[in-house]
């Protein structure tokens, strides 16, 4: 009830939608979805305009969202890193969208201030440019002064942009759910991908949490004198409203003005590909929205940074995978890459193996013995977008976003310094993950996993093994499966099976045992009873093999 209560209050948002993209030639695809069945008026009533200029579909698609306003513009932002849901053509075309629009008047700024801190701004600040330094749709930027003579910005959320926000989330997971039953929900989740938009949008707009995102890279680069985050504000900043220490420097890619001051371009290319990559494989917490207006460079090559709504977050097990296929790709070998994908969620199980490994050795061979400063990372996302269209590879959005996001870093590192290698400054942080892949602390907890799921299988076979072997030898089993079996073929079959688990224990073993000796060379006692372990599995190992092959 309450869903059609809400479509009926957002007719005619509903009628501007449809008839905008169907003005742009999608309206056939709108009436496939049956789209027009929830807007009490056919989509083929609306007709395109015969005076268009002839573009592409993937323009038209990018004007339309233009025209749809913020959200929309915003939406597009976020596709155009997913390259899984997308054709590469609409993924170059969307990521040529610009977030801009016109100030609004400075009354409504003030009044925006005053509802947010119950008090007039005059009290707060000595001085405010009534002049926004910019504006977006979302949201626009005033300098002003503390009462203390501090410097500051502050980002005042459009006073009408959240009932909009809040009405076009609305109306997108409707259509979502209508597509959700089309052939298109068979390939994608229409419903997920509209939840996961509107996750990232609404985070967008909270600058409580953009405030908290900035006090976490503050955080993550104590130690890091070659990053500068602005201080927030809290005792001023509230869901709508953003208050940051200002800061001055030139901008990153402002190579002009870089070089008349005397900054060392080399330096600065050097510390924003060291940030992104720690940010990428230590922290798992990367900005992802390094375009140049995001980022000064000051006085010592120091890079300061702004804009901190759109974060991406990488998990360990993330960071552990990306590790893993660069292992494979660096060993040509495309088994274990699509293994790999499989594995991480990204390619079902049903995927055609044989047509995606193909794909990947033929983009594989085209980098085949290129020096790594000779690749480039914009390059092979690029490479990459065909494949994962086609093959529908659904890695985290995360990891897309990365990908853009190294991508934006290369071009600007290139700038800053022609002879740039992204790959030579990360090199150094993944080997270091790699062994930390390695060490007790990461496979311990998962060695102590398996071991106890093999506690609970011994636990429960002497039972269920039992009844099943019954059952299997009367010729009756559970689920009312029939075999005409035969004592001999059942004990058999149960030697067996102990065969499979004593290797599978005496592996386990002698893996463990050959991972820890290095780690307790320090304490010969220690070292002694390690290797007298390994060599007394190994014996039981020889002994097992042995006793096997004799019974064969």
């Amino acid at each position: 009830m309450f869903a059609y209560v809400r479509r009926a209050q957002n007719l005619s948002r509903y009628r501007r939608i449809i008839s905008v993209f169907v003005q742009h030639g999608f309206g056939s695809l709108l009436e496939q979805w049956g789209v027009d069945r929830y807007l009490l008026a056919p989509a083929r009533l609306f007709r395109r305009q015969e005076d268009v200029e002839k573009l592409s579909p993937a323009q038209h698609f990018r004007l339309a969202l233009e025209e749809l306003g913020p959200t929309f513009i915003k939406i597009g932002q976020i596709l155009s890193t997913r390259p899984d849901l997308l054709p590469p053509e609409y993924i170059h075309e969307l990521s040529k969208l610009q977030d801009a629009a016109p100030p609004i008047p400075w009354e409504q700024v003030e009044a925006q201030l005053v509802e947010a801190w119950g008090r007039p701004p005059s009290e707060i600040f000595a001085h405010i440019e009534q002049t926004p330094l910019a504006a977006a749709s979302l949201a626009q930027v005033h300098a002003a002064i503390l009462t203390n003579g501090q410097e500051v910005v502050i980002k005042v959320q459009r006073p009408d942009i959240w009932p909009i926000i809040q009405a076009d989330l609305a109306i997108l997971e409707d259509l979502a759910t209508v597509a959700q039953r089309t052939s298109l929900g068979e390939l994608y989740n229409p419903i997920d991908i509209v939840q996961d938009f509107s996750f990232t949008l609404q985070n967008e707009l909270n600058y409580l949490q953009e405030g908290r995102n900035a006090d976490r890279f503050r955080e993550n680069f104590a130690d890091e004198p070659a990053l500068y985050i602005p201080k927030v504000y809290w005792e001023y900043t509230t869901k709508r409203v953003l208050v940051l220490e200002r800061i001055y420097g030139v901008k990153i890619d402002d190579i002009e003005t870089m070089d008349r001051v005397g900054i060392d371009r080399k330096q600065v290319a050097l510390n924003a590909a060291r940030i992104i990559v720690k940010e990428v494989l230590e922290d798992g917490f990367f900005h992802a929205d390094p375009h140049p207006g995001n980022f000064f460079v000051m006085p010592g090559a120091v890079i300061g940074a702004v804009d901190f709504g759109m974060v991406g977050h990488l998990s360990h097990e993330d960071r552990i995978n990306l590790v893993k296929l660069y292992g494979a790709s660096v060993q040509l070998d495309t088994e274990r890459i699509v293994e790999q994908l499989i594995r991480m969620g990204a390619a079902t199980a049903y995927v055609d193996r044989a047509a995606l490994k193909r794909s990947i050795a033929r983009l594989l061979t085209k980098y085949y013995g290129l020096p790594l400063k000779e690749i480039r990372a914009k390059e092979v996302v690029a490479d990459i977008m065909p494949i994962a269209y086609r093959f529908h590879l659904r890695l985290p959005s995360d990891l897309w976003l990365l990908g853009k996001t190294l991508g934006m870093m290369e071009g600007v590192g290139l700038q800053l310094d022609p002879d740039f290698d992204m790959f030579a400054v990360s090199s150094p942080f993944a080997q270091r993950l790699m062994r930390h892949m390695w060490s007790p602390e990461v496979w311990g907890p998962q060695m102590l996993g398996v071991v106890q799921a093999w506690g609970d299988f011994f636990e429960v076979m002497p039972r269920a093994g039992t009844k099943i072997l019954y059952g299997l030898e009367s010729g009756k089993v559970p689920l009312d499966m029939s075999f005409d079996v035969q004592r001999p073929v059942m004990e058999r079959f149960d030697r067996a099976m102990t065969r499979l688990a004593v290797s599978l224990l005496l592996g386990a073993f002698i893996l463990a045992l050959a991972l820890l000796i290095p780690h307790g060379l320090g304490n010969p006692l220690i070292t002694a009873l390690m290797v007298l372990g390994f060599l007394t599995t190994v014996g039981l190992g020889v002994w097992f093999l042995i006793s096997v092959l004799r019974r064969m």
